[in-house]
C-alpha cells in the first residue's frame, strides 16, 4: 500500500467525539522502520481525529521530559509514541515520573516504529506502522483500553558519584550477560551499524567468548521469606511474555510472565558452551507454557519484591536500554501502573 493510500484509508477511519481529545504525538525521527513520509501520513491520519500536538526528540531522553511534561500539565489526555521500544520506556518514564494513577495520568498509545517492538506486539498491536496506527485509531473508537503491569528498577551504580534514579521498564531489565549483549550492540549501533537480528547473533557471540563469569556468576538473587539464589551468571526479568522476537519468532524466557501479575525470572547458574548449546536450543524452542528449564535454570514467577546482588558490576539493561555497570538492583512488581489503548 503506498504511503497516500495508507493515509486515505487512515483518515477515513470514522472516531466519533475524538476531536476535542488532546493528545501529544512523541516522534523519534530516527525510528528505524519509519521513514519522514511515512511519519508525515500517519500524523495527519492522526490529527484528522484528534486534537493533535506533535513533538519531534531532539536527543536521549527528550521523550522522557516530553511525557513528564504531558503528564504535569493536566491537560494532554492521550500521550502517543511513534517509535522503538526505547521511545516507548522514555515516554512511560516520563508519565509515571510522579508515580503510577492511572485514572489521573494521560493514557498511553503506541505506533510501533523499532527494530523489534516488543512492547506493541505483545500488547497484541500490530508489527506495521501504517496497520498499527489503523488499530488505534479503531481502538479510540471503541473506547478500548487496558490497565497494565510493570516493573520498576532501582539500581546501586558501580560509582557512589553517580545519580541513577529508579527506572520503569515495559517488558523487561537484566543484570549480567544478556545486559552486556545490549551494551555491545548499542556501541556498534553508534558506529553506524543497523540494529539487526543479525548484529544481535554476533554479539551474542562475542558476548559469550569475552564473558569471564560465566562457570561461576556472582549474582545472588534474595527475597522476602525465601532463601537466597546463588551463583548466577545471567539474570532476566520479565513484565510479560515474549522476552524478545526474532523476527517474527517470539522467544519466552519467562512463559508464564504477564502484564496482569508483578515479575517473573529466569536465572541461570552456568554458561559453559554445552550449557549455552541447551539453553540456546530450548530458548529458540519456546513456546507459551515452555520456557528453559534444567538443574541450572532457575524460574520465578509473580515476584513482587527482590534484589539481584553481584560481586563485581555487572552489565544492566531495562527494555533494551544499557545503563552501565549495576552492584545491586532491586525490582518491584506495580500492577494496574498504566492505562494503554488497545
Amino acid at each position: 500500500m503506498s504511503a497516500e493510500r495508507a493515509g486515505v484509508a487512515l483518515a477515513g477511519v470514522a472516531v466519533c467525539n475524538l476531536l476535542t481529545m488532546r493528545a501529544l504525538l512523541v516522534v523519534n525521527p530516527k525510528a528505524t522502520t519509519t521513514s519522514a513520509r511515512t511519519r508525515d501520513v500517519l500524523t495527519h491520519a492522526l490529527a484528522s481525529d484528534l486534537k493533535l500536538e506533535v513533538a519531534t526528540t531532539e536527543y536521549r531522553g527528550h521523550a522522557r521530559d516530553l511525557a513528564r511534561q504531558a503528564a504535569e500539565g493536566g491537560e494532554i489526555e492521550l500521550v502517543i509514541a511513534l517509535g522503538g521500544d526505547g521511545t516507548v520506556n522514555e515516554v512511560v518514564n516520563g508519565l509515571l515520573h510522579g508515580g503510577p494513577d492511572p485514572e489521573r495520568l494521560p493514557g498511553l498509545a503506541v505506533v510501533p516504529g523499532g527494530s523489534t517492538n516488543v512492547f506493541a506486539r505483545a500488547l497484541g498491536l500490530p508489527n506495521e506502522v501504517v496497520e498499527a496506527t489503523g488499530a488505534l485509531l479503531d481502538a479510540l473508537e471503541a473506547r478500548r483500553t487496558r490497565t497494565i503491569g510493570l516493573g520498576r528498577a532501582a539500581g546501586t551504580p558501580d560509582s557512589v558519584d553517580a545519580e541513577v534514579p529508579a527506572r520503569w521498564f515495559t517488558f523487561c531489565a537484566g543484570l549480567g550477560f544478556d545486559a552486556g549483549v545490549v551494551g555491545r550492540v548499542e556501541k556498534q549501533r553508534e558506529r553506524g551499524k543497523r540494529s539487526t537480528h543479525a548484529l544481535y547473533v554476533r554479539q551474542v557471540l562475542r558476548q559469550f567468548v569475552t564473558e569471564p563469569h560465566r562457570r561461576h556468576g556472582t549474582i545472588t538473587l534474595e527475597r522476602p521469606g525465601a532463601d537466597p539464589v546463588e551463583g548466577l551468571v545471567l539474570s532476566i526479568v520479565c513484565n510479560t511474555a515474549p522476552w524478545t522476537y526474532l523476527g517474527n519468532r517470539p522467544v519466552y524466557a519467562a512463559p508464564k510472565a504477564s502484564f496482569d501479575t508483578a515479575l517473573d525470572v529466569l536465572g541461570l547458574a552456568r554458561l559453559s558452551p554445552g550449557a549455552v548449546t541447551r539453553y540456546g536450543t530450548q530458548l529458540l524452542a519456546s513456546a507459551p507454557g515452555r520456557g528453559p528449564h534444567g538443574k541450572h535454570a532457575v524460574s520465578l514467577h509473580d515476584e513482587t519484591d527482590f534484589t539481584l546482588h553481584s560481586q563485581v558490576p555487572l552489565p544492566f539493561q531495562v527494555d533494551g536500554d544499557h545503563l552501565g555497570l549495576r552492584s545491586s538492583v532491586t525490582f518491584t512488581g506495580v500492577r494496574r501502573a498504566l492505562r494503554v489503548i488497545v
